[in-house]
């Protein structure tokens, strides 16, 4: 990574998975870290590893002596760390603050903004183990946004810094962004991790296959997936939805409630939302869906589904 702006002192306030990362990468672009701030035994762990030689110290000590503060603490504290830094003095005008939240943008900074800081909302689109191996994940990581007319330069060169590209955010619409981040990405773990479970449920009983991984099962098909969605959008959906195999979707549903009843509602969601998009594509006529959707509707309302998936049966139906 290389320098793209002036050489900045930065303090880093939450030396977590994402500021102990990003701190180093601001480093390796010639930024000096004068201190972090870290509660956590998890957080000392990650300073001493990734910024050997800076030193751990409180918040408004930090802050003091940075010309740029980085707070990458969780988003529901923002606010009060903000707030607490802005009414201590430890924020000053003229100084750079920026915060990693993707849900909040300058809104949130708004006690640093009334005493002169120049505020910046910057989020990497990208997981953190808070490990040296986020490193090389930052080159090319889009990093979402917020910032006034004056700031963004300064903003550009920061993401520039960390290897990344910037997306441009409006203000009313970070909750929208990051809701598209969560559920692609988050949502993405679970899902993973509900298909993982169930393919070893059907390797369990065979002493054959001992010792095996569902990710050897998984990860060909996942990768070839996930790259085909991002090219091409609904047209890479392929599977019993598109087909319209009922009798399949049944077969789907039979099993799932009776091997891992705890799927069920996000399968029967998702596959709704499938059918949705294959009938307004016009991959499925309009006859067939019903049948499925008949389907899903009767697994959900069953006795293995839970009250919380037979209410969200109903809420759908309401909604067509």
């Amino acid at each position: 990574m290389t320098r793209s702006g002036a050489s900045l002192r930065v303090g880093v306030i939450g030396a977590g998975r994402v500021g102990s990362v990003l701190a180093a990468a601001l480093r390796s672009a010639g930024h000096e870290i004068v201190a972090v701030a870290g509660e956590s035994d998890a957080s000392r762990r990650r300073a001493a590893a990734l910024l050997p030689g800076v030193p751990v110290e409180k918040p408004t000590a930090v802050a003091r002596q940075a010309d740029l503060l980085v707070l990458t603490v969780p988003d529901d504290m923002l606010a009060n760390v903000a707030n607490m830094l802005s009414a201590s003095g430890a924020i000053r005008s003229g100084q750079l603050v920026l915060h990693t939240s993707g849900r909040h943008g300058l809104g949130v900074l708004s006690e640093a903004a009334a005493v002169g800081a120049r505020t910046i909302a910057m989020h990497p689109a990208m997981t953190f183990t808070g490990t040296e191996v986020d490193l090389p994940r930052l080159l090319g990581c889009v990093f979402g946004v917020t910032a006034g007319a004056d700031e963004r330069e300064v903003a550009h060169d920061l993401v520039a810094d960390l290897g990344g590209s910037p997306m441009w955010v409006p203000e009313e619409r970070r909750a929208l962004y990051h809701a598209a981040l969560a559920h692609g990405a988050n949502h993405l773990v679970t899902l993973v991790a509900q298909a993982r479970e169930m393919l070893s449920a059907v390797a369990a009983d065979d002493p054959a296959q001992a010792g095996y991984d569902p990710a050897d099962t998984l990860r060909p098909l996942l990768t070839a997936a996930l790259d085909n969605a991002l090219h091409d959008g609904d047209a890479a959906l392929t599977g019993p939805m598109v087909r319209g195999d009922a009798g399949t979707v049944e077969a789907h549903l039979q099993e799932v409630a009776a091997v891992a009843p705890h799927t069920l509602p996000s399968y029967v969601a998702l596959a709704g939302d499938t059918l949705d998009r294959v009938v307004t594509d016009g991959r499925v006529l309009p006859i067939r869906a019903a049948k499925i959707r008949r389907l899903l509707e009767a697994a959900v309302a069953g006795p293995l589904a839970s009250g919380a998936t037979r209410l969200a049966a109903v809420v759908r139906r309401e909604q067509r």
